[in-house]
């Protein structure tokens, strides 16, 4: 009995031991089979996000650009709707069929149909190519009738830049067109927002703002099938369009100025005396900036390109010129700032001055006789500043040049093309030439000639300072956040001044005074050089100096003919210049004007001035009223 137990309790614990065995096993197996239906889960997630990333595809769209307008709100720079014609290569059928249907319908060149092919290997097969970027309403309807017939075809309505003032704004905003790939590498944002058809600013404020304008894309999200043939679309995301720039430019003024300058070569700037703001700011002659939007054709790009009077260069930041008499306020300026000379200096001008052994010629042949600073500038006789220029010499004149804003850049910050200029002193010429300055170099500097080189602007900028009473300003052509009115920023310049006395461009307050008295009485008193383009009414009386520089050495044999302007090969004839500031009591405008190879400021230049006058002030309070809106900062 005693074994008998003994056996059956061996018995039960090999049971027992088995069973732990057992369940333990169990265990075992059921945690690799969960772990395995874990992994299979996991798995079924990961291709099923995948499956999701292969089912969804997401398309951007071009951004829209922000509108540029003028400072009453005008748009100079907008956005129009417009017909493109677009193909996806995944969706064609029949890629040599569909190609030949289009070449026929649309008349499409060889070299445009090259251009396709190449394209559609370059791309990934659900990408879109543009067959055209501007269909005409013709056109469109015309593809929309065969639709049935061209499989992968996409008739597509999108925004494209439009300039609706044509050429009247074209060398301030410039132009857009499609990015090449340094200009995609180079700025991060545009190389983010990269789609086919879209178009960046190449030039001037397009190409300046390019980052506050751009706008931020559209984006499609499609379903597709496993061939990745679109669906259907799941979403479209909105996107914002860039920001919009309001500009300190009058579009009634910069048509007027247009219309002035007719088409000759030459330039008019026009600026506020206080603020800085450019009101008017038109090189002539101009070209077409929509003409770049779908691609200038040859012959159009060579029109532009060979015309000799150069529409391509911005005359008014890039065009270099000898300002000729219009420097002698400053010249003037200079010697009374330095003692040299006072009002009661007088010189005998017989129409020439000998200075060892070279002529020097004044432009009336026999002479003004006994002249002061007054007369001097009303006749602008050139003896009487030669003698001061003299006396003065180059290097304190340079001073004074560079305080007024020459040989400086005016508005470098906005405009890549814009040059410096140049108003040469003694160092300049060593450093640059090797060679000593000449007291005859100090003589037809003192007139304008030589080496110095000037921007329009430039000259405009340095009236306005003449004009303001000798204070310096900043010009600016974008209205930034909080613009202050005339008066406040009128206010602000005299508070500056009389807090740093470094401000002023002045020694003697009374001899900027003396300028401006001489520059009225060049334009408003008998035998004034402008004095024919005068204005009696108080409301729009205006001073200024009129300018002739020479293009060429005039000959002896060319002085003993003394040929009408009309005689003379247009490449010969003088520039015809002009400044001005106006009106004349409480002063708030200045201008300069340029016509190239215009004979003389008097005749040519100054006429102009004596029309834009009337305009300008009779649109001040237009402007002085209009309300400020919220703007970018720049």
């Amino acid at each position: 009995m005693i074994k008998e137990n003994s056996i059956i309790r061996k018995t039960d614990v090999i049971n027992r031991r088995m069973f732990i065995i057992g369940a333990a096993k169990f265990i075992v197996f059921a945690g690799i089979v969960a772990r395995l239906f874990s992994l299979q889960i996991n798995e079924n997630k990961k291709y099923l996000t995948l499956s999701d990333k292969n089912r969804i595809r997401e398309w951007k769209l071009p951004p829209t650009r922000g509108d540029i307008v003028d400072y009453f709100g005008n748009v100079i720079a907008g956005n129009l709707k417009v017909y493109q014609l677009h193909i996806i290569p995944e969706q064609i059928e029949n890629f040599n069929y569909l190609i030949s249907r289009l070449k026929a319908l649309l008349e499409l060149s060889d070299k445009k149909i090259e251009n396709i092919i190449k394209t559609k290997k370059k791309i990934k097969p659900w990408e879109s190519i543009i067959v055209s970027e501007n269909l005409s309403w013709s056109q469109f309807l015309k593809i929309n009738n065969y639709l049935y017939d061209l499989v992968g075809v996409k008739p597509v309505m999108t925004i494209s830049r439009n300039y609706p003032f044509n050429d009247m704004y074209t060398h301030v905003l410039g132009y857009v067109s499609q990015p090449n790939e340094e200009e995609i590498l180079n700025n991060d944002i545009v190389a983010e927002r990269f789609v086919p058809g879209m178009k960046i600013g190449k030039l001037n404020l397009e190409k300046r703002l390019e980052n506050y304008l751009i706008g931020t894309n559209p984006i499609q999200r499609y379903e597709v099938n496993a061939y990745g043939k679109r669906i259907n679309q799941l979403e479209f995301q909105k996107g914002e369009q860039g920001s919009r720039v309001r500009l300190t430019l009058d579009t009634e003024i910069q048509k007027s100025c247009a219309k002035l300058l007719n088409n000759r070569a030459g330039s008019i700037s026009v600026m506020d005396i206080f603020t800085g703001d450019i009101i008017a700011m038109y090189s002539s002659p101009s070209y077409n900036p929509n003409l770049f939007l779908f691609g200038i054709s040859n012959d159009e790009w060579e029109l532009i390109r060979n015309n000799p009077l150069k529409p391509l260069i911005n005359k008014s930041l890039s065009g270099l010129y000898s300002p000729g008499s219009t420097i002698k306020p400053i010249v003037a300026l200079s010697a009374l700032e330095n003692n040299v000379v006072d009002t009661n200096f007088k010189v005998k001008c017989t129409g020439k001055m000998e200075l060892y052994g070279q002529t020097f010629h004044c432009w009336k042949e026999k002479g003004h006789g006994v002249v002061s600073l007054k007369n001097a500038m009303k006749q602008s006789c050139d003896t009487y500043f030669y003698e001061v220029a003299r006396l003065l010499g180059v290097d304190r004149l340079n001073v004074t040049a560079e305080k007024f804003g020459l040989g400086k850049k005016v508005l470098g910050d906005y405009f890549e093309i814009e040059k410096s200029g140049l108003f040469p002193n003694t160092k300049w010429k060593k450093n640059n030439l090797g060679k000593g300055w000449v007291l005859g170099e100090t003589l037809i500097t003192g007139i304008g000639q030589g080496y110095i080189q000037t921007t329009p602007l430039q000259l405009c900028l340095m009236t306005a300072q003449i004009a303001n009473g000798g204070y310096p300003i900043k010009p600016k052509i974008v209205v930034n956040n909080n613009p202050l009115s005339l008066e406040e920023a009128k206010n602000l310049m005299l508070e500056e001044a009389q807090k740093n006395p470094n401000k002023k461009l002045f020694k003697n307050e009374k001899n900027i005074k003396i300028i401006q008295e001489t520059m009225f009485s060049s334009t408003n008193e008998r035998f004034g050089t402008s004095y024919r383009s005068r204005i009696d009414d108080p409301k729009y009386q205006f001073a200024g100096k009129t300018g002739t520089a020479q293009v060429k050495r005039i000959s002896k044999r060319e002085r003993e003919l003394d040929l009408d302007i009309e005689q003379i090969p247009y490449k010969d004839r003088d520039h015809a210049l002009y400044v001005a500031y106006g009106p004349y009591v409480n002063p708030r405008y200045a201008l300069s004007i340029i016509v190239e190879h215009g004979g003389s400021g008097s005749r040519t230049a100054a006429p102009i001035a004596k029309e834009l006058f009337k305009l300008i002030i009779d649109r001040h309070e237009l402007r002085n009223q209009q309300s400020n809106f919220e703007e970018i900062s720049i």
